[in-house]
């Protein structure tokens, strides 16, 4: 008589077809998917990325990560992850994502605002008598951290930039339904022997360059023997009109004693900066 087998140890059970994945059987599991996952979940997933493949693509998935990615908290997220986040601002702030956007995209706009490239994304308007003149910044150190700035001889010295605000990221629709803050600043010095004036035209110009907002306030005399100190200008642009495409920036001056060389004003550390408003 054959031998009768023995008891068979015990072993890991077989998995059925529905487990390994194969066949069409029913009751296969189906595959859990990102949409699967809780919306807090989501909105932490998808804060990491960025904010153009959030609007441009990722909005354009299906309905439900269209609502993910219009959601407060998701741009509140991606805004303490840059930094842009404070406890202060949940009262003032209305729309976190132009809020995120704004303070993304901000930076100066005025290229060469120190001399540090000589005269390069300058436009050279007027260059009387022995021309524009670069100097290295003596002293005030611990008010400018560039070391050069731009100096203008007896007669007229203006010189400008024009910004075209779709170029550095700041599109026709949020400029036009947001308008956002626009702050100028600029510094500007005399010779404490020799008298000065400062000029400074800012226009916000259309597409077809037409001005529709200006800032031009009457130019700054400062008298002979002055302190020499450094002083800042600045302004801010707001609830302007719909259609602003540009942004024109003009400074200069002249000495007031007509001596020859380089005796009249000093400027540097010119800015433009676009950035949200207290309530947006």
């Amino acid at each position: 008589t054959a031998p009768q087998p023995g008891p068979q140890r015990p072993g890991p059970a077989r998995p059925t077809a529905s487990a390994r994945g194969g066949g069409d059987s029913p009751s296969r599991s189906a595959m859990t998917t990102i949409g699967d996952l809780p919306e807090d979940v989501l909105v932490e997933l998808l804060s990491l990325l960025p904010a153009r493949d959030l609007l441009r693509t990722c909005r354009l998935v299906c309905t439900q990560w269209r609502y993910v990615v219009d959601l407060t908290t998701l741009w509140k997220r991606k805004c303490q992850r840059d930094g842009f986040y404070c406890q202060s601002l949940d009262r003032s702030v209305s729309d976190w994502k132009v809020f995120y956007m704004l303070c993304h995209l901000k930076k100066n706009l005025i290229k060469n605002p120190c001399a540090e490239e000589n005269f390069k994304h300058w436009t050279i308007d007027e260059n009387g008598g022995d021309k524009w003149k670069i100097e290295d910044l003596p002293g005030g150190k611990d008010v400018f951290y560039k070391t050069e700035y731009f100096y203008v001889y007896f007669r007229p010295c203006l010189k400008s930039q024009l910004i075209t605000l779709n170029k550095e990221g700041y599109c026709n629709e949020l400029m036009d339904e947001k308008r956002p803050e626009i702050t100028v600043k600029d510094w500007y010095s005399a010779r404490f022997d020799c008298g000065c004036i400062y000029e400074l035209t800012v226009r916000l110009l259309s597409k077809d360059y037409i001005v529709l907002e200006e800032f031009h306030p009457e130019p700054v005399i400062i008298e002979q023997w002055s302190d020499a100190k450094w002083r800042e200008i600045s302004h801010t642009f707001q609830n302007y009109p719909k259609g602003v495409r540009h942004i024109w920036f003009q400074h200069g001056g002249k000495d007031t004693q007509f001596w020859a060389g380089w005796y009249g004003i000093r400027v540097t550390n010119t800015s433009i900066t676009i950035g949200p408003q207290t309530a947006l």
